[in-house]
């Protein structure tokens, strides 16, 4: 190797060894597409419901996830008397590049469908969500004042400050407003919000085999991201105004985002909330190792609001 050579290939590793000490091998990974032009395919149908009583609970997945990670949320609630309805956001359960189809408002907009859903037949209806999931369940109470009887928002997400996130994730939002950051692709890394090992094994194993309606998908470019900071910006001018009763649960230890997110929503909501920290769970709380514990207290939390005619006759409290 020539003296010139070498002295590039130093340079190269000195920058690979920064890139990796400062921006993590994970999930700033390499550039993305935004070719998508042709019309977005049929996606997979990963919604779920389940028949109880007259009370219902609106489940919203998290961004690049799928309604598979609210099941286990599902049926404790069913089991708890609830009718409970899993709804599956705009352009989720397919590829990287459906995603590139769809905005924020329009995955919000599957969530006001599933809401008018549950409405025609319901006069209770409770709503939670996880991660971005949870910014849209915060929304749409902003929307419908008084008529959400209460709320479950779980690992919301205001900032990537999480303990596996890059050091300088602080700049993302100024690299999205480049065209470079729009066109990168981020990648989720590990412990992928999970920390059961054995769950997170098999997670991972169908998000590389592109299997998205079972376990979402394993990164998104930034114009998926830089939709989820603006429904950040509009969810935090509205909390103010959301007065309804509001149950926070987040791991102490997430790895995507720190406890300082929801103690910014306690701060912040206009009513009542209480706050829950787990302490053996990471990001994906409704299915990593506490999600029992997550499943008996919103089914306790939203029980306490309603009457018990409201809940189904038979069995009345959450099954893990």
């Amino acid at each position: 190797m020539s003296g010139k050579q070498k002295s590039l290939f130093d340079r190269s590793t000195a920058w690979q060894r920064f890139k990796l000490r400062y921006f993590g091998a994970k999930p700033w990974s390499g550039p993305g597409s935004l070719s998508a032009d042709e019309a977005a395919p049929a996606l997979p149908d990963a919604s779920f419901f389940h028949a109880g009583g007259s009370a219902a609970v609106l489940l919203i997945h998290g961004l690049t996830g799928t309604p598979t990670e609210m099941r286990f949320l599902g049926k404790g609630l069913a089991n708890a008397g609830f009718t409970v309805y899993g709804c599956q956001l705009a352009g989720h359960c397919g590829s990287e590049e459906d995603l590139l189809h769809t905005s924020w408002p329009e995955w919000y907009a599957s969530v006001e469908q599933a809401y008018a859903t549950l409405r025609q037949k319901h006069d209770i209806v409770f709503v939670a969500g996880l991660s971005m999931g949870g910014l849209m369940a915060m929304h749409l109470a902003a929307n419908h004042p008084g008529e959400i009887k209460g709320l479950g928002v779980l690992s919301a997400t205001l900032r990537y400050d999480g303990w596996a996130i890059p050091r300088l994730s602080f700049l993302l939002p100024l690299f999205l407003h480049t065209p470079l950051g729009l066109r990168y692709r981020f990648v989720e890394n590990f412990p992928y919000g999970i920390k059961d090992d054995r769950l997170r094994q098999r997670v991972v194993a169908n998000m590389t085999a592109g299997n998205s309606a079972e376990a979402g998908n394993l990164g998104m470019t930034g114009h998926s991201l830089r939709e989820l900071l603006a429904l950040v910006d509009v969810v935090k001018a509205e909390m103010p105004k959301i007065e309804t009763p509001t149950l926070i649960i987040h791991a102490r230890h997430d790895d995507v985002s720190s406890i300082r997110n929801p103690e910014y929503i306690k701060r912040h909501l206009g009513g009542p909330t209480e706050l829950l920290l787990l302490d053996d769970s990471y990001h994906m709380i409704t299915v990593d190792k506490q999600r029992q514990n997550v499943t008996r207290a919103l089914a306790a939390f939203f029980t306490a609001k309603i009457s018990p005619e409201a809940l189904g006759s038979t069995n009345r409290t959450a099954k893990g």
